[in-house]
Protein backbone atom coordinates (compact mmCIF):
# COMPACT_ATOMS: atom_id res chain seq x y z
CA UNK A 1 0.00 0.00 0.00
CA UNK A 2 1.73 3.37 -0.98
CA UNK A 3 -0.16 6.71 0.47
CA UNK A 4 0.37 9.81 -1.36
CA UNK A 5 0.80 13.26 0.30
CA UNK A 6 -1.90 15.76 -1.29
CA UNK A 7 0.34 18.54 -1.09
CA UNK A 8 0.36 18.65 -4.74
CA UNK A 9 1.64 22.47 -4.91
CA UNK A 10 4.80 22.03 -2.48
CA UNK A 11 8.31 21.15 -3.82
CA UNK A 12 9.44 17.47 -2.80
CA UNK A 13 11.33 19.06 -0.47
CA UNK A 14 9.16 21.01 1.77
CA UNK A 15 6.58 17.63 1.32
CA UNK A 16 9.59 15.61 2.39
CA UNK A 17 9.77 17.79 5.58
CA UNK A 18 5.90 18.16 6.24
CA UNK A 19 5.75 14.44 6.17
CA UNK A 20 8.67 13.97 8.65
CA UNK A 21 6.68 13.75 12.47
CA UNK A 22 6.37 11.93 15.25
CA UNK A 23 3.27 10.19 17.22
CA UNK A 24 3.84 10.50 21.05
CA UNK A 25 6.50 11.19 23.12
CA UNK A 26 8.21 14.97 25.19
CA UNK A 27 8.67 17.97 22.78
CA UNK A 28 11.62 20.42 23.53
CA UNK A 29 11.88 23.82 21.38
CA UNK A 30 14.90 26.38 21.62
CA UNK A 31 16.43 28.81 19.23
CA UNK A 32 20.39 28.55 19.58
CA UNK A 33 22.50 30.99 18.79
CA UNK A 34 22.74 31.86 15.19
CA UNK A 35 18.52 31.87 14.69
CA UNK A 36 18.46 28.48 13.91
CA UNK A 37 15.31 27.08 15.24
CA UNK A 38 15.66 23.38 16.53
CA UNK A 39 13.07 20.70 18.35
CA UNK A 40 13.16 17.70 20.13
CA UNK A 41 11.00 15.00 20.11
CA UNK A 42 11.69 11.07 21.89
CA UNK A 43 9.28 8.43 20.48
CA UNK A 44 9.44 4.28 20.74
CA UNK A 45 9.89 2.38 17.01
CA UNK A 46 8.38 -0.77 16.31
CA UNK A 47 10.80 -2.68 18.90
CA UNK A 48 9.89 -0.78 21.13
CA UNK A 49 13.32 1.11 21.70
CA UNK A 50 13.75 4.71 22.12
CA UNK A 51 14.01 7.21 19.69
CA UNK A 52 15.21 10.52 19.32
CA UNK A 53 14.51 12.82 16.54
CA UNK A 54 15.89 16.78 16.23
CA UNK A 55 14.99 19.13 13.41
CA UNK A 56 17.16 22.22 12.94
CA UNK A 57 15.98 24.77 11.02
CA UNK A 58 18.55 27.09 9.36
CA UNK A 59 16.22 28.90 7.21
CA UNK A 60 13.01 28.33 5.28
CA UNK A 61 14.62 26.40 2.06
CA UNK A 62 17.19 24.20 4.17
CA UNK A 63 16.05 22.13 7.24
CA UNK A 64 17.70 19.36 8.39
CA UNK A 65 16.41 15.91 10.83
CA UNK A 66 18.69 13.88 13.18
CA UNK A 67 16.95 10.59 14.19
CA UNK A 68 19.09 8.97 17.36
CA UNK A 69 18.77 5.41 17.60
CA UNK A 70 19.27 3.42 20.83
CA UNK A 71 22.61 2.32 21.68
CA UNK A 72 24.07 -1.29 21.24
CA UNK A 73 22.21 -3.17 24.75
CA UNK A 74 25.23 -5.22 26.37
CA UNK A 75 22.39 -7.22 27.97
CA UNK A 76 22.00 -8.07 24.58
CA UNK A 77 25.77 -8.63 23.43
CA UNK A 78 26.59 -10.53 26.68
CA UNK A 79 23.42 -12.90 25.49
CA UNK A 80 24.41 -13.94 22.87
CA UNK A 81 28.22 -14.12 23.45
CA UNK A 82 27.38 -16.80 26.63
CA UNK A 83 24.79 -18.81 23.39
CA UNK A 84 27.52 -19.03 21.17
CA UNK A 85 30.35 -19.98 23.75
CA UNK A 86 28.47 -22.58 25.52
CA UNK A 87 27.23 -24.29 22.18
CA UNK A 88 30.97 -24.24 21.10
CA UNK A 89 31.91 -25.75 24.81
CA UNK A 90 28.93 -28.29 24.25
CA UNK A 91 30.49 -29.27 20.54
CA UNK A 92 34.19 -29.27 22.15
CA UNK A 93 32.87 -32.16 25.27
CA UNK A 94 31.70 -34.07 22.48
CA UNK A 95 34.52 -34.13 19.96
CA UNK A 96 37.43 -33.09 22.05
CA UNK A 97 38.46 -31.18 19.64
CA UNK A 98 40.25 -27.38 20.86
CA UNK A 99 40.01 -25.82 17.20
CA UNK A 100 35.68 -25.45 18.36
CA UNK A 101 36.76 -23.20 20.75
CA UNK A 102 39.02 -21.39 18.71
CA UNK A 103 36.67 -21.06 16.01
CA UNK A 104 33.86 -19.88 18.20
CA UNK A 105 36.07 -16.80 19.77
CA UNK A 106 37.05 -16.20 16.22
CA UNK A 107 33.21 -16.45 15.01
CA UNK A 108 32.27 -14.20 17.72
CA UNK A 109 34.63 -11.12 16.87
CA UNK A 110 34.43 -11.09 13.34
CA UNK A 111 30.51 -11.09 13.87
CA UNK A 112 30.57 -8.23 16.19
CA UNK A 113 33.02 -6.47 14.14
CA UNK A 114 30.59 -7.14 11.16
CA UNK A 115 27.18 -5.86 13.20
CA UNK A 116 28.93 -2.81 14.44
CA UNK A 117 30.45 -1.57 10.81
CA UNK A 118 27.69 -2.41 8.28
CA UNK A 119 24.66 -3.11 10.47
CA UNK A 120 24.36 -1.08 13.52
CA UNK A 121 23.35 2.13 12.81
CA UNK A 122 23.18 5.03 15.81
CA UNK A 123 22.24 7.99 13.95
CA UNK A 124 20.90 8.99 10.61
CA UNK A 125 20.72 12.62 9.51
CA UNK A 126 18.85 13.87 6.32
CA UNK A 127 19.84 17.15 5.01
CA UNK A 128 17.44 19.23 2.80
CA UNK A 129 18.12 22.04 0.50
CA UNK A 130 15.00 22.89 -1.46
CA UNK A 131 16.87 23.96 -4.58
CA UNK A 132 19.91 21.91 -4.28
CA UNK A 133 18.80 18.51 -3.21
CA UNK A 134 18.54 15.98 -0.25
CA UNK A 135 21.59 14.50 1.69
CA UNK A 136 21.26 11.43 4.05
CA UNK A 137 23.54 10.34 6.27
CA UNK A 138 24.23 7.32 8.19
CA UNK A 139 26.29 6.76 10.99
CA UNK A 140 27.41 3.48 12.28
CA UNK A 141 28.28 2.21 15.79
CA UNK A 142 32.08 1.63 14.65
CA UNK A 143 32.53 5.02 13.81
CA UNK A 144 31.80 4.61 9.69
CA UNK A 145 29.39 6.87 7.71
CA UNK A 146 27.64 6.38 4.64
CA UNK A 147 26.32 9.23 2.78
CA UNK A 148 23.61 9.96 0.38
CA UNK A 149 22.96 12.62 -1.90
CA UNK A 150 20.01 13.00 -4.01
CA UNK A 151 19.72 15.79 -6.70
CA UNK A 152 15.92 17.32 -6.38
CA UNK A 153 15.71 17.43 -10.01
CA UNK A 154 15.41 13.30 -9.92
CA UNK A 155 12.78 13.37 -6.98
CA UNK A 156 9.51 12.65 -8.59
CA UNK A 157 7.28 11.72 -5.73
CA UNK A 158 7.13 11.28 -1.85
CA UNK A 159 5.45 8.60 -0.74
CA UNK A 160 4.01 6.82 2.44
CA UNK A 161 4.40 3.11 2.17
CA UNK A 162 2.68 0.51 3.93
CA UNK A 163 4.57 -2.81 5.15
CA UNK A 164 3.99 -5.80 6.94
CA UNK A 165 6.34 -6.19 9.54
CA UNK A 166 5.90 -9.40 12.10
CA UNK A 167 2.42 -8.90 13.24
CA UNK A 168 2.30 -5.04 12.61
CA UNK A 169 1.50 -2.89 9.93
CA UNK A 170 4.28 0.03 9.94
CA UNK A 171 4.24 3.27 7.95
CA UNK A 172 7.82 4.91 6.22
CA UNK A 173 8.56 7.71 3.75
CA UNK A 174 10.15 6.71 0.75
CA UNK A 175 11.18 9.18 -2.14
CA UNK A 176 10.71 8.08 -5.90
CA UNK A 177 13.25 8.88 -7.99
CA UNK A 178 12.53 9.63 -11.59
CA UNK A 179 13.78 7.69 -14.79
CA UNK A 180 16.58 9.44 -16.78
CA UNK A 181 15.50 7.59 -19.97
CA UNK A 182 11.13 8.03 -19.40
CA UNK A 183 10.73 11.06 -17.11
CA UNK A 184 7.65 9.52 -15.96
CA UNK A 185 8.66 6.18 -14.95
CA UNK A 186 10.21 5.31 -11.49
CA UNK A 187 13.35 4.17 -11.43
CA UNK A 188 13.95 3.61 -7.80
CA UNK A 189 12.58 3.62 -3.95
CA UNK A 190 14.99 5.04 -1.74
CA UNK A 191 13.43 4.72 1.95
CA UNK A 192 14.25 7.85 4.07
CA UNK A 193 15.69 6.24 7.87
CA UNK A 194 16.40 2.92 7.85
CA UNK A 195 12.78 0.38 8.54
CA UNK A 196 14.00 -1.09 11.70
CA UNK A 197 13.47 2.14 13.45
CA UNK A 198 10.56 3.20 10.98
CA UNK A 199 7.52 4.49 13.93
CA UNK A 200 4.87 2.32 14.80
CA UNK A 201 1.44 3.71 13.68
CA UNK A 202 -0.99 0.88 15.15
CA UNK A 203 -3.81 3.58 16.01
CA UNK A 204 -7.05 4.93 14.39
CA UNK A 205 -7.06 7.78 11.66
CA UNK A 206 -6.84 10.44 14.10
CA UNK A 207 -3.41 8.58 15.42
CA UNK A 208 -2.37 9.01 11.55
CA UNK A 209 -2.89 12.43 10.81
CA UNK A 210 -0.55 13.40 13.91
CA UNK A 211 2.20 10.94 12.35
CA UNK A 212 1.90 12.42 9.03
CA UNK A 213 0.88 16.03 9.11
CA UNK A 214 -2.00 15.56 6.62
CA UNK A 215 -5.28 14.69 7.12
CA UNK A 216 -5.92 10.99 6.34
CA UNK A 217 -8.99 11.36 4.71
CA UNK A 218 -6.97 13.08 1.80
CA UNK A 219 -4.77 11.06 1.36
CA UNK A 220 -4.68 8.93 -1.86
CA UNK A 221 -3.98 5.58 -1.17
CA UNK A 222 -3.97 2.73 -3.80
CA UNK A 223 -3.09 -1.28 -3.70
CA UNK A 224 0.63 -2.17 -5.52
Amino acid sequence: MVTRLPEAGLEPARRLGLAIAVKRGAVRCGRPSGGVMEDERSFSDICGGRLALQRRYYSPSCREFCLSCPRLSLRSLTAVTCTVWLAAYGLFTLCENSMILSAAIFITLLGLLGYLHFVKIDQETLLIIDSLGIQMTSSYASGKESTTFIEMGKVKDIVINEAIYMQKVIYYLCILLKDPVEPHRISQVVPVFQPQVTLEVMGDREDRQQVFGVPYGQAETQAR
